[in-house]
């Protein structure tokens, strides 16, 4: 992978984390600048591994197909002409800015990633989609429970209802 790709990727995650962590840090007063932006990095290098982890996790999918090329094909990667619109999907994640499109973005990025891994593995485009698909899905839900098991051990409180 070049240097731009990793860039971009980074900046995903890095847009992903921060719009699930600034509005965290704007309900808890007392957080110390630095505190928020050591989470916001440590949260942008999660979400950029985890996109890393998606063309990875489709290869070795789609390698348990019986259609499959032979093991020995090579592994789809990301470029920066493939990263670009998750960049963008990640701009829109922003809380209350557009989830539908967010999820359209990321449908339309997995769907870009099915055909190069469709030639790479020698598999019909459908299934290429449903392994491409499977990895976003698992990645997404492993992710997301990380994240509920890092509130849980932080103490982290939803914020009570004044009345």
């Amino acid at each position: 992978m070049s240097l731009v790709t990793l860039v971009l990727l980074f900046a995903a995650g890095l847009s992903e984390a921060a719009g699930r962590i600034l509005p965290l840090v704007a309900r808890r007063s007392g957080l110390s600048r630095p505190f928020g932006l050591g989470i916001l990095l440590v949260g942008g290098m999660v979400e950029a591994a985890v996109l890393t982890l998606w063309p990875l996790t489709a290869t070795a999918l789609a390698q348990l197909l019986p259609s499959a090329a032979p093991s020995g094909a090579a592994t789809l990667v990301w470029t920066p002409s493939s990263v670009a619109p998750l960049l963008l999907a990640a701009v829109l994640a922003m809380p209350l800015i557009g989830p539908a499109l967010h999820l359209l973005l990321f449908l339309g990025v997995g769907a870009g990633l099915s055909g190069p891994l469709a030639d790479t593995m020698g598999v019909g485009w459908w299934s290429a989609a449903g392994c491409t698909a499977v990895a976003g899905a698992g990645l997404a839900v492993s992710v997301e429970a990380v994240r509920r098991v890092v509130v849980v051990f932080s103490g982290a409180r939803r914020p009570e209802e004044v009345t």
